[in-house]
């Protein structure tokens, strides 16, 4: 398990009222709210990261779509 720490966040008070009543709903607390949501944010993050590499990397590497290659004197005969 991976080694906690506290963090210290600002809101405003109705905010964090109406988070203490959405904790309740679901059985956890407002910290339990913000660290999932922060999980769930940064796991999203890396998922977009990880199909934008692999998306440049095909696009690097091209894509062949049939017919065959024809030289640049070819295209530009007259």
């Amino acid at each position: 398990m991976a080694e906690r720490q506290n963090l210290t966040v600002q809101m405003d008070r109705e905010l964090i009222r109406k988070a203490r009543i959405l904790a309740a709903k679901r059985g956890t607390s407002v910290s339990g709210l913000v660290a999932s949501e922060l999980q769930r944010l940064v796991g999203d993050d890396e998922a977009y990261e990880a199909a934008r590499r692999s998306a440049l990397q095909l696009l690097e590497k091209g894509f062949h779509l049939g017919g065959k290659r024809v030289s640049r004197e070819e295209l530009h005969e007259r």
